[in-house]
């Protein structure tokens, strides 16, 4: 079994996080400018054997696409193109950015620690990720 690599996509920052490779437990990567962000998951997918990618889908509440998707989908058919050994899949990224701050606050960080967006970006990958993989376990129990 190999990775699977999450993608908070941002206009700025763009958060990451990866599973072990037993693909049980998500852990926070980091956090990478935007702009150098194929240089990044270049450098990972060299090093890392990663099963699939799953990126963040930003909804609206009526689950129309947010305004982030225009940036999402070209980025998305880019890395299709530049990895086409690795799938790619959205999961619903709705809540991810509270649920991010309300773990930050849960863990004790104070406010000016909680204003790192770099890190809101990192937690809100994982989340994602979380969210992928108990659904694939859910499903597969049944």
């Amino acid at each position: 079994m190999g990775r699977l690599l999450s993608i908070d996509y941002g206009k700025k920052r763009t958060g990451l996080a990866a599973s072990d490779p037993q693909q049980i437990i998500a852990n926070g990567l980091t956090t990478v400018e935007t702009v150098r962000i194929f240089e990044y998951l270049n450098e990972y997918l060299r090093h890392e054997e990663v099963t699939r990618i799953i990126v963040g889908q930003p909804q609206q509440m009526n689950s129309k696409p947010s305004e982030n998707m225009k940036r999402i989908e070209p980025f998305v058919n880019r890395l299709r193109k530049l990895h086409p050994q690795i799938p790619v899949e959205y999961w619903d990224e709705r809540f991810t950015s509270v649920m991010a701050a309300q773990t930050l606050r849960d863990a004790g960080l104070k406010r000016k620690d909680r204003r790192n967006k770099a890190l809101t970006d990192e937690i809100s990958a994982v989340i994602i990720l979380q969210g992928y993989m108990e659904s694939r376990r859910i499903r597969h129990k049944t």
